[in-house]
């Protein structure tokens, strides 16, 4: 018998089966196709705002999407580079062929891990307790607890306008009867939507008239344990599209042949993704709209129109991509289409993925009401992790939302619930400032040792760049920078202001105007460009950094108050009726939780805190 079974083999699922499988558990992950483990079917891309910082914590807690990303990629750069470290963030272009191949592989080396190919129909369920999974065919298969990451394909169906074709991504088979299963056992079904865009044969678009965008001449590594293995002198480009006047015209004279517009979908769509007729009925003011061709792989001639997704008939489809500058002769090689498919309603888990409902059952991924492969790949490697835990009779493991984006995301999910496919933004963190790209392993790779998902090798490189930056910070605050005739030169071919008397070089890098490449020039900093850009930022943002850690120093004793499992809400006479309502639905964890539950108000938080501490001392 196996000990976890993860169903699907997206990038929830990979995390998930990869991670369960490093910390001794015999796993066995079950797909309806091994071809499509780590499959793209939508954009063909790792990383992006606030995204690129989950890929980060990801491989900070041993995961793989960061390091797959870093070597099957042919494009990547680090998006609002001009701006603070709070919102800078990698993407990368992954080559669609290249990407899940060597994701397989990787899963292939993976220790206490065996894939089969097989369809998941319904869960073997005793007195509340999931012990297992029956395929399509009957067959069973125990195992002692159960993730389920079944992406988009739980009763899907395609969307072309008014054309419903039940299929998962492609053209693949779809799961029919695990969410009608699941509701059976007392799971919320939600109806989710999202949609991708065509793709566009090279040979087709005249590249000649469209704006280059280049990767970085820098080279960079989503991994913390991967030196760059490419030229960026020899990256792929993409290129800007814009819509225009006629784009919209032709969009807004079919909006009736539209899935969505038609009232032929039920599903409701991503806000912050919208389909390209959602933009122009909602941003009706904006004279046109941004869209990018990314090329999809070096080994097809596909590319991706990046924002131009839609539920628009074929024909109609042909007329807006003609009307886009570039692509007046474009060749369509494969249309674009809206899905809609089956989630829980994600207030049904908690804060460790783990079902209210059904023990030992985890969710992770789309089905859990978010949409993208990075905020699955964070999913998929905490339901791993806890899933691992609870077996092993230890803590859960939760990471709170001043440790990390994957702590966020998952706070909002259990405590607000969603309506419409969830995607992470920097804007949802509070804490964006400490959770930054550039730190995500010095927040949590302590964890990853302690729960064995890194080895010693990997721990020993992180001692060493956490010694190297108390290091560096002690260099910089006892070296002076001397202000003489060769140094004053300095200063002057840079058009800085010269300093009037010596500093000390930390002193000097608090000034806004002077970087660690500047100071380089004026003093040796033998230290890697990693332990630079830390000493750099936390010397610059020290007081707006300091401030950062004080609030969640307050949060921290709120989340240390943790609310009874048992409390009953009823006996609680002084809460409002609509607090009572969230709380007994919601049943938060923490006071810190439920404080950020909608409808549940200061004065219920402390009618709720005098309870406890009268009940139960706490």
């Amino acid at each position: 018998m196996y000990k976890i079974i993860v169903v699907g083999g997206g990038h929830a699922g990979c995390e998930a089966a990869h991670i369960a499988a490093k910390m001794g558990m015999k796993t066995l992950l079950i797909t309806m196709n091994i071809k499509n483990i780590a499959d793209m079917p939508c954009n063909p891309s790792i990383g992006g705002t606030a995204k690129g910082v989950i890929v980060r914590e990801v491989d900070a807690l041993g995961g793989l999407m960061g390091r797959v990303a870093d070597i099957s990629h042919f494009q990547i750069k680090m998006l609002n580079s001009s701006k603070g470290p709070a919102v800078r963030c990698l993407r990368a272009q992954a080559d669609k062929v290249t990407y899940p191949k060597n994701m397989l592989k990787e899963l292939n080396n993976t220790e206490n891990l065996e894939i089969k190919e097989g369809k998941v129909e319904d869960l073997i369920i005793e007195n509340k307790v999931v012990k297992g999974v029956i395929l399509d065919n009957g067959e069973k298969i125990e195992s002692e607890a159960v993730i389920l990451t079944t992406g988009t394909y739980t009763k899907a169906n395609i969307l072309v306008g008014s054309k419903s074709t039940p299929s998962g991504p492609h053209g693949e088979d779809r799961s029919n009867y695990l969410s009608d299963n699941l509701k059976k056992n007392g799971i919320d079904i939600i109806r989710l939507k999202t949609g991708t865009p065509q793709r566009i044969e090279a040979s087709s678009i005249d590249f000649s008239v469209l704006q280059e965008e280049k990767g970085d001449d820098e080279a960079h590594t989503f991994s913390f344990d991967l030196k760059p293995s490419y030229d960026p002198t020899k990256q792929r480009s993409c290129y800007l599209v814009y819509t225009n006047e006629n784009t919209h015209n032709i969009i807004r004279e079919n909006l009736s042949k539209s899935a969505m517009y038609g009232g032929y979908a039920t599903g409701v769509g991503p806000r912050y993704c919208p389909s390209i007729e959602d933009k122009i009925v909602r941003f009706s003011d904006k004279e046109r709209h941004q869209l990018f061709l990314e090329p999809e792989s070096d080994y097809y001639n596909d590319w991706y129109l990046q924002g131009f997704s839609t539920s628009m008939p074929e024909d109609v489809q042909e007329k807006m991509v003609h009307s886009l500058h570039g692509l007046e002769n474009a060749i369509i090689n494969k249309y674009a289409y809206a899905i809609e498919y089956d989630a829980i309603n994600p207030l049904q888990i908690k804060p460790t993925e783990e079902n209210k409902i059904i023990e030992n059952l985890f969710t992770a991924g789309q089905i859990n009401g978010t949409s993208g492969y990075e905020e699955a790949a964070g999913q998929g490697i905490i339901a791993g992790i806890n899933a691992a835990l609870k077996l092993q009779g230890k803590e859960p493991f939760i990471l709170k939302r001043n440790e990390a984006y994957i702590g966020v995301l998952l706070d909002d999910l259990v405590t607000k619930g969603t309506i419409e496919p969830y995607r992470m933004l920097t804007s949802r963190a509070e804490f964006r400032l400490i959770l930054r790209h550039d730190n995500a392993d010095l927040r949590l790779r302590e964890y990853a040792h302690e729960l064995g998902t890194i080895s010693e090798e990997q721990y020993a490189r992180f001692t060493k760049k956490k010694e190297d930056i108390v290091e560096l910070k002690e260099y910089l605050t006892n070296t002076k920078v001397e202000i003489n005739d060769e140094t004053r030169k300095i200063f002057e071919e840079n058009n800085i202001e010269i300093p009037t008397t010596n500093m000390k070089a930390l002193d000097l890098l608090k000034r806004p105007e002077i970087n660690s490449k500047f100071l380089s020039k004026l003093i040796d900093i033998p230290y890697s460009k990693e332990v630079i850009e830390q000493v750099e930022i936390s010397t610059k943002y020290a007081g707006y950094i300091e401030k950062s850690y004080q609030q969640a120093e307050k949060l921290k004793k709120l989340e240390e108050k943790i609310i009874p499992e048992d409390i009953d809400y009823k006996k609680i006479i002084n809460l409002a009726s609509e607090a009572r309502q969230k709380l007994e639905k919601v049943r938060p964890r923490t006071i810190a939780q439920a404080s950020r539950i909608s409808g549940v108000n200061p004065s219920d938080i402390s009618v709720l805190a005098v309870y406890l501490k009268k009940e139960y001392n706490k």
